[in-house]
């Protein structure tokens, strides 16, 4: 008897029993989706590569643009259709519709077009692969609907991992991209309760509406679930971070379990640049700037404004651009700065005292992983969610804003490193982080779900 319908809660809560437990798994078909866009198929890759080196047979269905990327876990790529590859190049400029819209509407349109629009096709060409292979488990990103439509048609569990924060919805918190802090007292289950209508039957209407109407037309049942939740698997949710950076829910829900972060700690280490031993030996202490490897086209927003607000600050700033032709075309730069494309995080982190960041949640994980307090100011995507959650674990400062006044972006560097509370906080979550690794983690939990399927 396979895990579906009814039984989804009871397997869910067997895996979380057997935790721990010594499971004998024969080799396994796996089968992953995810959408084509780097954080998404990086976010996977620690999870892939653990279960490739267990022995399990798996194959990757997303862009052949991640050919490299899928190879270096041992998996075996599967490419989807150019067709159905809607992020194969700056969004705005494949999509000048999109250019136009800002925030909510923003939003609101890369759910119907990016996630959602091609969901049926590329479920059509999963099931073709699952047709060949037979697969005992389906893997993917939360934004990767395709996956989970396969498995309502074929029977075959999915486990989903998540890269952004928690977006299952819960009584004690309020509609995932408000940014508003949880609440668990009467008045605010009430609040929390209200403002879920209103997000699905008002603001979201027209997404849930398009979202029904692609799934009766792939010949699948309407579902009320709640919308950006349906991307957390009933059968085993992997949620990258840990339980102490996530709001407390009393209603949480057992197939869900925390990673700690998905770094790729396999990856091949990167050498540091040639200042870096300057820098480390000034016994200044170092503010860590990162506007993402995405969103890091206008330097305005938060890049620029930080070297100006601490230029004259007793700090050595060191930023991440994500990319080589941007920094050789950098502006000249503060006596007290340096840039480089990218920096390997678990010899550079270490020396950090704190992180400025645009709320990329896998940069926030390395950070708090090293214990760094941090300085958050990021308002697009699930930034809000990520700055939100560090403020409420005491972990650092949530500016509200993606663009920071220099003054209010200098007095919240100064004020991380200057209350201890911040920095203590971090280390309490570094500890969390230490005692759990990702992929090792989460092999565990997937064989587990394998196990308890093919006993049934």
């Amino acid at each position: 008897m396979e895990c579906s319908g009814p039984v989804r809660g009871a397997c869910a809560r067997d895996v979380n029993r057997a935790v721990g437990d010594a499971v004998a798994v024969s080799v396994a078909e796996i089968l992953v989706g995810t959408l084509p866009a780097a954080g998404h198929v990086l976010s996977l890759q620690p999870v892939v590569r653990e279960l490739v080196a267990r022995g399990h047979s798996v194959r990757w269905y997303t862009s052949d643009r991640y050919a490299a990327d899928v190879e270096k876990t041992g998996a075996r790529l599967e490419p989807m259709s150019s067709g159905l590859d809607m992020f194969a190049g700056p969004l705005n400029e494949l999509y000048p519709e999109r250019a136009q819209l800002k925030a909510l509407n923003r939003m609101k349109w890369d759910l119907k077009h990016l996630f959602m629009g091609p969901s049926a096709a590329q479920a059509g060409e999963l099931g073709r692969l699952h047709g060949h292979t037979h697969a005992d488990v389906l893997l993917c990103d939360p934004g990767f609907g395709a996956i989970r439509m396969l498995s309502e048609r074929v029977g075959v569990p999915w486990v989903s991992v998540g890269s952004a924060p928690l977006m299952l919805p819960s009584r004690d918190t309020a509609p995932f991209g408000s940014g508003l802090p949880p609440s668990s007292t009467s008045m605010g289950r009430v609040r929390n309760m209200v403002l879920r209508f209103v997000f699905s039957n008002i603001v979201m209407r027209d997404v849930v509406a398009h979202r029904d109407r692609l799934r009766r037309e792939a010949g699948l049942p309407a579902t009320r679930e709640d919308l950006m939740g349906s991307g957390v698997s009933p059968y085993l949710h992997l949620q990258s971070g840990v339980a102490g950076l996530e709001y407390p829910r009393s209603d949480l829900p057992s197939q869900v379990h925390f990673i700690g972060s998905l770094s790729d700690e396999a990856a091949p280490a990167q050498a540091m640049p040639s200042w870096w031993d300057d820098v480390r030996s000034s016994g200044r202490p170092i503010v860590h700037v990162t506007q993402g490897t995405v969103a890091n086209t206008e330097l305005d927003n938060l890049l620029l404004p930080a070297f100006r607000a601490l230029a004259r600050e007793p700090v050595t700033v060191v930023a991440t651009l994500g990319d080589a032709a941007t920094t050789r075309q950098f502006p000249g730069l503060p006596p007290n700065a340096y840039i480089a494309p990218y920096l390997p995080y678990p010899e550079f982190l270490p020396h950090v005292s704190a992180m400025v960041t645009n709320g990329g949640f896998g940069g926030v994980n390395e950070a708090l992983k090293h214990g760094v307090p941090l300085v958050v100011a990021g308002r697009t995507e699930e930034k809000p969610e990520v700055a939100a959650r560090v403020a409420y674990a005491g972990a650092g400062i949530d500016l509200r804003t993606d663009t920071p006044d220099e003054a209010v972006l200098r007095t919240a560097v100064r004020r991380v490193l200057d209350v201890h509370s911040y920095r203590d906080r971090a280390r309490g979550l570094a500890a969390e982080y230490s005692k759990v690794q990702a992929g090792p983690r989460s092999a565990d939990l997937v064989e587990q779900l394998v196990s308890m399927r093919s006993s049934r």
